[in-house]
């Protein structure tokens, strides 16, 4: 279990770090086009960027471990309720292995306490 836990751990923190990295480059027209039907202005990404690292790097430390995945599971939720209200079902149904992560590791706790 050890094990598992290690690898979803790394997984999440490297999705959380991709994506805030991600939130710094010019969009292409597809990702500008869902930004902007999920309500989300061109100001507030590198504001969702920081978040998004400091979340990733906050999953790395024991302290911090819980309430960084609580505060990942929350950022899906809202984007999966973004998704609802844009009219996006598929968006929010992609959502759901990614909102199960936090949420499993979460249950697992933190793998590299001896």
């Amino acid at each position: 279990m050890k094990v598992i836990s290690i690898i979803l751990l790394l997984v999440s923190a490297f999705l959380s770090l991709k994506h805030g990295w991600d939130a710094f480059q010019p969009a292409n027209v597809e990702q500008a086009k869902m930004m902007a039907d999920l309500g989300i202005s061109k100001a507030a990404l590198p504001f969702f960027g920081v978040f998004s690292i400091v979340v990733g790097l906050l999953l790395l430390f024991p302290q911090t471990f819980f309430i960084s995945n609580v505060l990942n599971a929350m950022t899906i939720v809202l984007i999966m309720a973004l998704s609802l209200r844009a009219g996006n079902v598929s968006m929010a149904l992609i959502e759901i292995p990614f909102l199960a992560l936090p949420l499993v590791l979460i249950g697992l706790t933190y793998p590299f306490k001896f």
